[in-house]
């Protein structure tokens, strides 16, 4: 008989599986220094130099080493990305696709700014994986705004809001906002022009790659009698 554990992990979505899987992988083969983070994190002028391609996928993948902080993401990013993939998305799994590929190529164009200006240089971000998650977590509340949540106990508020109680709490507690400002800032962009534009405009300028659609959302097949056979009476 499985265990518990198996058949939670099983029972989550693709997208959300694969992604925490990824991440969960990265972060042990850390602990295990099969690789470091400086093999890790972003950096462009590698990237354009020296072809590390890698990094503009693994920086994606890597939140903090096993630790309080790493547990923090990864339950957010688990709990809010399942409940998107299984809630609005559901049967959309390249629609969902999209919009972590559509959220990762705009929070790396937002972080070229921070090499060509050296206005902006002291807000460089070296891993995006938590300014991912939190993009997630900020669509989920906006999908979700009628849902009430609790913040220890102390006090209620909408789920939209979810994302300013996180990142006004980890302020307090001296963490740098600029992780959770971008994740905002791209969701935000995100869920303007994914639910806001085409209901104002009546145009959609989000579309999913048909070739995200054929891979992922395969079309029921029926079987169709003739109408011949219909209509032809049975003979014995």
């Amino acid at each position: 008989m499985a265990q518990p554990f198996e058949e939670w992990y099983k029972s989550m979505p693709v997208v959300t599986r694969y992604y925490a899987t990824a991440c969960v992988i990265t972060t042990v083969a850390v602990y295990l220094e099969l690789v470091i983070p400086l093999q890790l994190y972003l950096n462009l002028p590698l990237v354009w130099k020296k072809f590390e391609v890698w990094r503009l996928i693994t920086n994606f993948l890597f939140f903090d080493r096993i630790g309080i902080n790493f547990l923090f993401h990864m339950f957010f990013l688990v709990r809010h990305s399942r409940l998107l993939e299984e809630g609005s998305f559901r049967g959309r799994t390249a629609d969902f696709l999209f919009m972590y590929i559509f959220g990762g190529v705009l929070l790396i164009l937002l972080d070229t700014f921070t090499y060509v200006s050296p206005l902006l240089a002291r807000f460089k971000v070296m891993f995006l994986a938590p300014c991912l998650a939190f993009m997630v977590v900020y669509v989920w509340g906006r999908r979700n705004p009628h849902l009430s949540m609790s913040f220890l106990g102390l006090f209620n508020f909408p789920a939209p809001y979810l994302p300013w109680v996180i990142l006004a709490f980890g302020y307090l507690l001296g963490q740098s906002p600029m992780h959770d400002v971008l994740g905002i800032v791209v969701g935000h962009i995100y869920y303007f022009f994914e639910d806001v534009y085409p209901k104002i405009s009546g145009r959609k300028l989000l579309k999913t790659p048909q070739i995200f659609k054929a891979a992922f959302n395969n079309p029921i097949e029926v079987n169709v009698i003739p109408q011949d056979e219909v209509q032809r009476p049975h003979q014995d």
